[in-house]
């Protein structure tokens, strides 16, 4: 099956739906805005004003489904009209095709929207009507004949199709309505255009795929439900995505949408088969009916006790006839499960000894039942399960027997007045009860598309309430009141129905519930699922396993797919106490990846079924699948069984919130009977909501240096010096330390986040101690970081504290062993809670303390290593050299290469010592826990947490280091920060005359040469070995136009480091790591820097969730190169655009007009055809770059004017911002928005 196709066209057909109902809906003079009044009125016709302005006449029948419609729009908007129109079609279409594939056309077999001849586009109806035995009229014969001889073709297929969706109302009245309406009107489809929605199914979906005969290469159907199942779920693609768009609370229209999810076909199958098959063959035990359910499994071997239980219940299905056994899926979709469902029944009654014929009768009349929130779903299943039933009774749908599957409806729009005229020939008796039991439903069905089929509906008198509405009582008291009398029985009956299907109780339940968070939809389900369901309330698919309870009987089934939080979180503890009062009979726990339409860790299931009673000491199966990284391979690991445990539910009990950690063995077990736990002996705890983390939050290197506070291991912290203080904000996998990367805004203790309404200050007790954090959200394994004194902690950087067994409790999460203990909870979410309930077994004998430390030392040299700590000293590149002067005894003639080395040799050391450490500490902690069976010591390399050395990552981190030394960020003579929010002027300054006084460069009067830098100590004034750039502007361009140029001064950066005589082969060595384009070295950098400097900044100045905060910013004209120029933000001033502008970018402009006369010299003058054509693609780029630049300088021109300020505390986001989409005038033309910033 081709699910690319089939998504395109589900897609592309909604739209293309949607665009033609709405423009049909023009042509009535019907728009999204205003549903224009006739302008003319006869006594059979009405005139409109179309959309386009032209005008329109409609018959007396048109006008009256246009005022339907007119109705419709009013009552629910124009939005959800054209909406509707669109899907009723597009279900129809697909049925039709769906049905001539299948040969089951009604009444004749003939193909509507295809023809049996391949390569034949023109539909055979088209080409056999009027000779087709339709029955048609002789207006009809006449129209048919007229529009072949004017050759009006798609204007006869349409009236075709319309035809036929008239007959199938006959058979498919559920999918088929009379078209006599409004949806009629605004129907517009063509077989001649291939854009049409027609052609696109027809030529864009493989027939095969819809042919209930087709296999794949398992054997398994590959046509009929599963196409219909997928045409569903991708239609509802982009408003699932619009509806998670804007982030707001999910509508009962949108629920479908969010929450429409096809289940895969084998999960399917283990469900029904180990429930329906189940029952079926525990009483009636039949080898050769079990063999054929390739997903059934075989109950796990019990004590003898339990056996004599499980008999007693055998005994009671025996009982069972096959017509006794009512299944419903309460939440169906498509009604993939019921049509499996429907297959097993088969089997079931085959083996009873009914024929086929009658069984399909017998099962749709009283063994399947199902329940949607959404129309078109019920739309669906209910094609779904006859079109499986046509598949054994060739007449089915001619017996007029109708499914008993239904879209839950709302009893609001119930003209509840006129209830006193029903019930005529019941007692005044009957009738009284009758009007308080119809009262009591519609009441209980209010708003019900809000809650669907959580509604728990009483068990009424169904028989009474069937006569009272079949009898009405109007002859003496015909009135305004009676008017719609029919219509409002035709509802009654209705809801009556699925007020019967929703009260009455089943033998199994099956199904897939909606997955969606409450907090996200509206709040009259909040407020619903909180006074019905406490203790899942949480999720709805958690709410539907206890709603799936109460519609079961005693020993019923109930099987189900769901999220598998309700296993092991805390939030659903209560839920799994109730749950352990039923028999869980077996489990497939899928884990991640178990739909092939959901890709990573986000949508975590399990398949499970449970028999509603409870069996002291049942030994459940569960097979675990989560190493299966697809559908596929679960399915693979399923039918192997290669991880099956079959685990006594009594288990559970002994572990603290009783997960259902079925997999653990008896040693944890017995680690968590000794009862002490993390939290007897530390406080785990969740920190600050903010409320708003644009406001109270930055990175550290976005702010003034001089207004934050950088640990120091201080308990004294001077708190009126500082606004920002360190922050603990989770992070990426990292153990032991680091992930310092937030601030937040403590200004005055905190003031302002104390005063913001959204805020919430945790465990206030806590704030400056040390203590370890880790992330709460995370999807791989946990990683425990050390922080000293001084850090503030997020509610996604829990922490925990302690006075006496920090590392002790560090240590032990960061092993193999606390890896072990979190899989009883294998959550991308790990709570304080979930870290403080682990079982922690003390031994004071083992020096761990001292490993620890170790190996937080090691990852703390690690992280201050690179330039986003804000620790950091010095490039390891350079660093590097005093530390091996033995190797490095010339300072002008040091080889990078080698400094490389000697730096990948430290990175190698660190890290495998942390290795061996990590390795040590998983040894000890496994002896202590007693786990040697269970676990190894061994640390794979992608364990460890500290960086080896990589050659392009670090030359590129060198390069960004130069960068910072040019703009004073760094320095070649101090080690750290140096400027980062300080004045220019407070630390460096220039000499401007031959002779400097006393105190300035030495000794008094000392010649000093005119623009050399010096840059003040506590010692003195000192000559800079390298000196900053005064103006905080550094050109980046292809050639080299200006003194400062960036390749200049790099080259110049490198001499000095480095020494002058191996500045070419250190160049060298640089070019060939970054690996751009370039003839020479130089060239290769100045690529580098044009192309893809900044964009490395960018990542290397960025954070998972905060995205982008460059401290270099590039002024950039465009694509074409004209100009670029860096600028550090920390050196920014309001004077600064206005120096980029004229300093820099009205010179490159004259330097790219003197190399463009130039080279049109060469084209001029040049004998060489080479010389020649060289010249001209240099014209054609000074050309393209000055009409560049000469846009960005209009554009820079108004801002340079506006001198805007900035206020480092405001962060990278809110600052950049003020420097993008600046507008500039184009004559006789929309005005043209320019960034003066490169996008990030």
């Amino acid at each position: 099956m081709n699910k690319n196709a089939i998504k395109k066209f589900a897609i592309d057909a909604r739209n293309k739906l949607i665009a033609s109902v709405t423009d049909k809906a023009g042509m009535l003079g019907i728009t999204p805005d205003n549903c224009s009044e006739a302008i003319t009125k006869g006594a059979d016709f009405e005139v409109y004003k179309t959309a386009a302005g032209t005008e329109v006449t409609l018959n007396k029948k048109q006008c009256e489904q246009r005022r339907k419609l007119v109705d419709q729009i009013h009552a629910r908007g124009f939005e959800a009209v054209v909406e509707e129109v669109a899907y009723t079609w597009f279900n129809r279409i697909c049925a039709i095709r769906f049905m001539e594939v299948n040969d089951y056309m009604y009444p004749v077999r003939v193909r509507v929207l295809s023809s049996e001849k391949e390569g034949k586009n023109e539909p055979d109806v088209v080409t056999m009507a009027p000779e087709i035995d339709w029955d048609f009229t002789d207006k009809e014969r006449e129209e048919i004949i007229d529009a072949k001889m004017n050759n009006r073709l798609d204007d006869l297929f349409r009236m075709l199709f319309i035809k036929q969706c008239n007959l199938l109302h006959e058979v498919l009245p559920g999918l088929f309505e009379e078209t006599e309406d409004y949806t009629e009107m605004l129907l517009n489809i063509s077989f001649t255009n291939k854009d049409d929605v027609i052609r696109m199914l027809v030529d864009g979906i493989d027939e095969k795929d819809f042919n209930f005969t087709t296999v794949d290469e398992d054997g398994k159907a590959a046509g009929q439900i599963e196409i219909i199942g997928w045409l569903y779920q991708y239609y509802n693609t982009e408003p699932k995505n619009k509806a998670f768009a804007k982030k707001a609370k999910i509508t009962k229209e949108e629920i479908p949408a969010v929450t429409q999810l096809f289940t895969p076909d084998w999960i399917v199958r283990y469900m029904v088969e180990n429930s329906l098959g189940r029952m079926w063959v525990e009483g009636h035990p039949d080898d050769e009916l079990k063999s054929k359910w390739k997903y059934y499994l075989d109950e796990a071997e019990q004590e003898e006790s339990v056996q004599q239980e499980l008999d007693k219940i055998k005994a009671e299905y025996a009982t069972l006839k096959p017509e006794d056994i009512k299944l419903i899926d309460p939440c169906m979709g498509s009604g993939h499960i019921l049509v499996y469902a429907f297959d097993v029944f088969m089997q079931i009654y085959e083996n009873a000894g009914w024929s086929q014929r009658d069984a399909a009768q017998s099962i749709i009349q009283n063994n399947i039942y199902g329940l949607d929130i959404d129309d078109r779903a019920a739309q669906l299943s209910y094609f779904a399960v006859l079109m499986k039933a046509r598949q054994y009774d060739r007449r089915i749908l001619t017996r007029g027997i109708e499914p008993n599957v239904y879209a839950v409806q709302e009893s609001n729009g119930i003209n509840r007045g006129q209830l006193k005229y029903f019930g005529a020939g019941l007692t005044d008796a009957e009738k009284n009860a009758a009007v308080s039991q119809m009262e009591e439903l519609l009441n209980t069905l209010n708003d019900a598309k809000e809650y669907g089929s959580l509604l728990n509906v009483e068990d009424y008198d169904w028989e009474l309430l069937e006569k009272f509405v079949e009898n009405t009582d109007t002859e003496s008291q015909i009135s305004f009141d009676t008017y719609g009398l029919d219509e409002t029985a035709e509802q009654l009956k209705q809801l009556i129905r699925i007020g019967k299907v929703m009260a009455q109780k089943y033998e199994v339940v099956v199904t897939n519930p909606p997955y969606a968070g409450t907090s996200n939809l509206s709040a009259k389900v909040n407020n619903f699922v909180k006074k019905n369901y406490p203790d899942s309330k949480a999720d709805l698919f958690a709410v539907f396993i206890e709603r799936c309870g109460e519609m079961l009987k005693k020993n019923g089934y109930q099987a189900m797919i769901t999220q598998h939080a309700w296993m092991f979180l805390s939030s659903f503890e209560k839920l799994r106490m109730k749950l352990q009062q039923k028999t869980i009979i077996n489990m497939a726990h899928l884990g991640a990846r178990a739909f092939e339409e959901i890709g990573g860790e986000v949508v975590q299931t399990t398949s499970f079924i449970i028999q509603n009673n409870f069996i002291m000491n049942y030994i459940g199966t569960y097979l675990r699948l989560l190493d299966g990284e697809s559908q596929y391979e679960k399915e693979s690991l399923f039918l192997r069984q290669e991880q099956r445990y079959d685990t006594a539910q009594n288990t559970f009990t002994n572990i603290p919130t009783e997960p259902l950690a079925y997999w653990i063995g008896e040693k944890i077990v017995e680690c968590y009977k000794k009862n002490t736990y993390i939290s007897d002996y530390a406080k785990p705890c969740k920190g600050i909501d903010t409320g708003k983390n644009d406001i109270f939050l930055r990175l550290w290197f976005e702010v003034n240096e001089n207004n934050q506070y950088i640990p120091e291991g201080k308990s004294d912290i001077d708190f009126s010096k500082y606004k920002w203080f360190p922050y603990n904000k989770g992070g990426s996998y990292r153990k032991w330390y680091g992930n310092n990367e937030y601030v937040i805004n403590w200004e005055n203790s905190g003031e302002k986040i104390k005063n913001y309404s959204g805020s919430n200050l945790r465990n206030k007790d806590m704030y400056f101690r040390e203590g370890v954090t880790w992330s709460t959200v995370s999807s791989n394994r946990n990683s425990f970081r050390y922080f000293d004194k001084g850090y503030l902690f997020d509610n996604g950087g829990s922490c925990l504290f302690s006075n006496i067994y920090l590392e002790y409790i560090q240590g032990l999460l960061n092993t193999k062993v606390a890896v072990e203990l979190l899989k009883i909870q294998p959550t991308m979410n790990n709570q304080p809670g979930t870290i403080g309930g682990l079982p922690l077994i003390i031994n004071e004998n083992i020096d761990i303390k001292k490993i620890v430390r170790e190996n937080i030392a090691l990852a703390q040299l690690d992280w201050d290593s690179f330039e986003t700590s804000w620790d950091f000293k010095c490039h390891p590149l350079i660093s590097v050299i005093p530390q091996n002067r033995a190797l490095f005894d010339d300072a002008t003639d040091i080889d990078l290469a080698e400094c490389y080395t000697g730096w990948e040799n430290e990175c190698n050391e660190r890290f495998n010592q942390l290795k061996a450490n990590e390795e040590e500490l998983n040894r000890i902690f496994i002896d202590i826990y007693g786990l040697q069976d269970e676990l190894t010591p061994e640390v794979e390399d992608k364990d460890v947490t500290v960086r080896k050395a990589d050659l392009q990552r670090d030359i590129k981190s060198l390069v960004s280091y130069a960068v910072g030394c040019m703009f004073g960020r760094y320095s070649l003579d101090e080690e750290g920060l140096v400027l980062a929010g300080q004045p220019f002027e407070a630390h460096f300054f220039e000499a401007s005359a031959p002779v400097c006084g006393t105190g300035f460069a030495g000794a008094p009067g000392a010649s000093v040469p005119i623009g050399e830098f010096y840059y003040k100590t506590d010692e003195g004034v000192k000559k800079c070995t390298y000196n900053p750039d005064k103006d905080n502007i550094i050109p980046i361009c292809d050639e080299e136009y200006f003194s400062d140029d960036i390749v200049s001064r790099f080259c110049e950066w490198v001499k000095i480091v480095y020494g002058e005589k191996s500045l070419e082969t250190n160049l060298d060595f640089i070019a060939k790591a970054l690996g751009n384009k370039g003839n020479t070295s130089r060239e290769v950098i100045r690529n580098y820097f044009l192309n893809d400097f900044f964009k490395d900044h960018c990542n290397t100045y960025s954070v998972t969730g905060s995205g982008k905060r460059p401290i270099y910013w590039l002024f950039d004209s465009g694509k074409q190169n004209g100009f670029k120029a860096l600028i550090y933000m920390h050196r920014y001033d309001a004077d600064t655009v206005g120096r980029v502008r004229t300093d820099y970018l009205h010179k490159a402009q004259k330097y790219v007009e003197t190399a463009m006369q130039s080279a049109q010299y060469t084209i001029d003058n040049a004998t060489s055809a080479s010389e020649k054509s060289k010249a001209t693609k240099a014209v054609t780029k000074y050309t393209k770059q000055l009409a560049e630049m000469k846009i960005y300088d209009e554009a820079i021109a108004h801002v340079a004017n506006q001198r805007i300020e900035i206020d480092l505390d405001d962060g990278v986001k809110v600052n950049y911002a003020k420097f993008q989409g600046v507008e500039v005038a184009q004559e006789g033309k929309k005005a043209l928005k320019v960034d003066l910033l490169a996008k990030i």
